[in-house]
């Protein structure tokens, strides 16, 4: 029970839940790229590929941002600054999760093991960009990009012919609601000396920023049906897609974020499994 209860906190931890933001676009580079259901073994590989890359780098994350965590009234209380996991733990599961990336990374192909490295270090660079770029957004924007030509790689074994326009619409639908999230802790980082775009600019023309990435995200995934050649489903998916941005930008503004939780996760959520779902059914029903 001791066991079952750290394994839990760790997982607490990290957020393992989000998973849920980046998978589905992994899976959609992998499903373009193979115009329908990959192989069942390739399709279990880029679920631990992925699960592993966003555990370690959440891990990372966690120890490296400790002492500021334990400073932010909001924070305080995360695994690590209360005591309830410790320094030692954290770096086995960060060990053990970035292992088990690279194993996956090796069962898929050589370039997809080539890449890895770059990938997973991207993932790592964010938690330290807040020290010195209020870009620090867009640089996780940049790091989650790589889960649709991730996806691809996997199945193809090449970056030939992959959408670009999908992982420039996760880039900047990342650095959107990342923007927003962080709204949250700008009094607090612009006290700490750390950068994020609230911070920097004021929790109002973050929020304006945000529209604007959420903007050319929607394009961008437009664009991405176009030139991938999908059908009435996709568009469909984009409909749901547009009014779960929609509505997570009138849920909260920069003078309420007591609702940023609905906005964040439970929207955000929804957009990438919308827009995955989507993407699978266009693909069945023009394979067929």
């Amino acid at each position: 029970m001791a066991m079952l209860h750290k394994v839990r906190t760790l997982l607490e931890m990290i957020k393992f839940g989000h998973t849920i933001f980046a998978l589905p676009f992994a899976l959609i580079g992998a499903f373009l790229a193979k115009r329908g259901v990959p192989e069942a073994v390739t399709f279990g590989w880029i679920i631990l590929a992925m699960v592993g890359a966003r555990t370690a780098a959440m891990g990372f994350n966690r120890i490296v941002d400790r002492k500021f965590d334990a400073a932010n009234p909001r924070t305080a209380d995360r695994a690590i600054p209360s005591g309830a996991v410790g320094l030692a733990e954290a770096w086995g599961m960060v060990f053990l999760f970035t292992l088990l990336y690279f194993v996956a990374c090796y069962q898929l192909n050589p370039l997809t093991l080539k890449l890895s490295p770059f990938a997973l270090a991207l993932t790592f660079l964010y938690s330290l960009t807040k020290r010195f770029t209020w870009l620090c957004h867009v640089v996780l924007g940049v790091a989650l990009a790589f889960s649709p030509l991730g996806g691809w790689v996997a199945v193809k074994g090449t970056v030939l012919d992959f959408p670009m326009v999908l992982s420039l619409g996760v880039l900047f639908w990342v650095a959107g609601f990342d923007t927003v999230y962080a709204c949250l802790d700008a009094d607090f980082d612009r006290q700490a000396g750390l950068y994020s775009l609230p911070s920097r600019f004021g929790r109002e023309k973050a929020f304006r920023l945000a529209v604007f990435f959420h903007g050319l995200a929607f394009l961008l995934f437009i664009l991405t049906g176009i030139l991938s050649g999908l059908n009435y489903y996709y568009y469909l998916g984009i409909a749901l897609t547009a009014g779960a941005l929609f509505y997570q930008h009138i849920v909260v503004n920069p003078k309420d974020l007591s609702r940023i939780q609905l906005s964040f996760f439970t929207m955000n959520g929804l957009i990438s499994l919308t827009l995955f779902v989507a993407t699978w059914l266009s693909l069945a029903a023009t394979t067929k």
